[in-house]
């Protein structure tokens, strides 16, 4: 049964005028069993059958594409490539006998529904490595292609492709096709650094410089790099070497023309998180792992934070700052460095080595926010909050506000009234931003025990959502509604949760992909944002893909230049009178704009939050879609 608390009258407003829907907006019958369902940043979902890929645009009435060329495909067969419009399709790939049996690749464009790449098609017999490089918007293949005389097709090769054209740019042999002599293992071993002027290929011989048109420029015997990163100049590049049976990281410096620039590698403790390349120096961060050893002599879990000298590859600072954990937030700023620990803690180091903070700051576990606000860094934990000073560290308000570890913890500014909002499971408060005073506002109860896991100030009002219940209090913490909806029983939530992904989420989520992907090959990102700029998220996310000459990309761009579908309302499944359903909740009144029952008691199903779209198994081969925006 719904439950409702709220006034009688907006409870009996919600029923009579609550739209509801059944006859689906589109309808898709796929005609092969359906496996899987992901719904992808673009807001397509890509529906696994037991023929193939088939993606799914809830505008359109036809799938936009369908991908059967490869037949059933295990989920670890697909790869979507973060903050792009591609799926990477790959079969044969993990098998033992992949250095002999026929591996095949694919690389579909979800958003324009074309197969770009299909290895059948260009002769590509055996597929090493398939990679996405962003901005630059190519593909790059390594394998066997059998294409020319007998010592070719079974020369290792590498080709470069425009993804936005689906051609080929060029090609050429990773070895001399015929050569005699003791044969030579030439498999990549990395992803391939794409410069301006060159590609470099981390093979197990080492590096092998080509330019665009496939001349070799040099080579360097630096082997097993995994990773590449260059300056921005592109004079000076670093390769990445997994160690120590990958417990342990070499970096290696060369410029490009391949000359060692440091007299000997660098050897990092961990696996390297971050990596970045500064005018001072080289911010590093790595993280060390026991590997579930409980002996006093175990390596401890935590992360080690190393400054080292670009010209030389020595360490800078003459002591390490202490982690005691795992590095959670890290942030390059104008007097050094701000990072913030899992396990609890905030720290600032200059450049040259020296502490920022009078004393290190402790904080609760896990920090869920890190941002810059008029008042300072604020910092929310599962346990604490507070505002401190950048420069120094002393705390702003006059003492942390602390409350019970909870499992979610969400905020809010005010700007009217100049104050901050925190909602834990059982609590919200409020701050003023002016003196720092912390006081309790209202005590909250959400039904099935759930956390807040939203808040915003509506029209001077404060929205918390979870995902069952919904609630409005005005300014000095007064109930205006609580609504709840029940979820439609244990065995059936466990099937689908995660059905509806919060728009702030995915924005949130979209943007440091799409970051990630066009930085460094993802080691490296930094942006200390705003306290409360959802909206600059989204911008942020927009511009980027913008900033990629490829319709996909302006698509996705576009997508995120509208509002969110989730701005004035919420989409909640819950038991309705005739079955379970999804219902589309206004945040201002509580009350049910819309119904739609699913006609099933284990329902699977996505939800494009910010799109506003319901993508609904209907049954075995069957996939219906509903306007949530209506």
């Amino acid at each position: 049964m719904q439950k409702i608390i709220m006034p009688v009258l907006l409870l009996s407003t919600a029923l009579v005028f609550a739209q509801k829907a059944e006859t689906p907006d589109q309808n898709y019958n796929l005609g092969s069993k359906i496996n899987e369902m992901t719904l992808t940043v673009g807001g397509v979902l890509v529906v696994a059958t037991n023929d193939g890929l088939v993606g799914i645009k809830p505008t359109e009435s036809q799938p936009v594409f369908t991908f059967n060329n490869f037949g059933k495909l295990k989920p670890e067969e697909t790869d979507f490539i973060p903050g792009s419009p591609y799926v990477i399709v790959s079969q044969g790939a993990g098998s033992k006998l992949a250095g002999i049996a026929k591996t095949k690749r694919a690389v579909i464009d979800y958003v324009r529904g074309r197969v770009i790449f299909n290895s059948e098609d260009d002769n590509w017999n055996q597929v090493y490595t398939c990679n996405v490089i962003l901005p630059q918007n190519k593909l790059i293949i390594s394998g066997i292609q059998k294409v020319g005389d007998k010592f070719e097709k079974m020369t290792p090769k590498v080709a470069v492709y425009d993804l936005s054209s689906s051609t080929l740019d060029y090609s050429f042999f990773l070895d001399k096709p015929g050569r005699v002599g003791v044969s030579k293992d030439f498999s990549v071993t990395g992803t391939p650094l794409l410069l301006k002027d060159f590609l470099i290929i981390p093979t197990a011989q080492g590096l092998i410089a080509k330019s665009h048109d496939g001349t070799e420029l040099w080579t360097a015997k630096i082997k097993n790099v995994s990773k590449m990163i260059a300056d921005a100049s592109e004079n000076e590049i670093y390769g990445f070497e997994a160690v120590n049976a990958g417990k342990n990281t070499r970096i290696h410096k060369m410029d490009k023309n391949g000359k060692a620039l440091w007299d000997d590698d660098r050897k990092i403790k961990g696996v390297i998180s971050k990596f970045e390349i500064l005018p001072q120096g080289l911010a590093v961060v790595s993280n060390k792992s026991s590997g579930g050893d409980t002996s006093v002599f175990a390596t401890k879990d935590e992360s080690e934070i190393a400054f080292l000298s670009a010209v030389s590859g020595e360490n800078l600072w003459e002591k390490a700052p202490k982690t005691k954990g795992y590095v959670q937030h890290f942030y390059i700023m104008e007097d050094g460095i701000l990072f913030g620990i899992q396990s609890g803690g905030i720290n600032k180091i200059s450049f040259d080595g020296k502490p920022l903070f009078k004393k290190p700051l402790k904080t609760g576990e896990n920090i869920i926010t890190m941002a810059e606000s008029p008042q300072g860094l604020i910092y929310i934990t599962s346990e604490d909050a507070n505002i401190v000073n950048l420069k120094t560290g002393e705390e702003v308000w006059t003492k942390p506000l602390k409350y019970k570890s909870s499992a979610s913890v969400v905020s809010t500014f005010d700007n009217e009234s100049n104050r901050y909002f925190i909602a834990t499971d059982d609590t919200v408060f409020t701050i003023d931003a002016a003196s720092g005073k912390v006081s309790e506002l209202s005590d909250i109860k959400l039904e099935e025990k759930e956390s807040p896991n939203a808040m915003a100030i509506r029209n001077g009002n404060i929205f918390i959502g979870s995902s069952q219940n919904m609630m409005l209090l005005d300014k000095d913490g007064k109930e205006i509604y609580h609504s709840y909806y029940k979820s439609p029983g244990k065995s059936g939530f466990m099937k689908v949760v995660g059905g509806v992904v919060a728009a702030a989420s995915l924005v949130a989520t979209v943007s440091t992909a799409a970051a990630a992907g066009m930085n460094n090959n993802g080691i490296s990102t930094n942006n200390l944002r705003n306290y409360n700029d959802y909206g600059k998220e989204a911008k942020r996310a927009s511009d980027m893909f913008a900033s990629i000459s490829d319709a996909s990309f302006k698509m996705m761009s576009e997508r995120f230049k509208a509002s969110s579908a989730t701005e004035n309302a919420q989409f909640i499944l819950t038991n309705l009178d005739s079955g379970v359903g999804l219902i589309k909740v206004n945040k201002d009144t509580g009350s049910i704009d819309k119904e739609i029952l699913l006609k099933d008691k284990k329902p699977e199903y996505k939800v494009d939050a910010y799109g506003g779209y319901l993508f609904y198994k209907a049954n075995d081969d069957t996939i219906y879609t509903y306007n949530l925006n209506r």
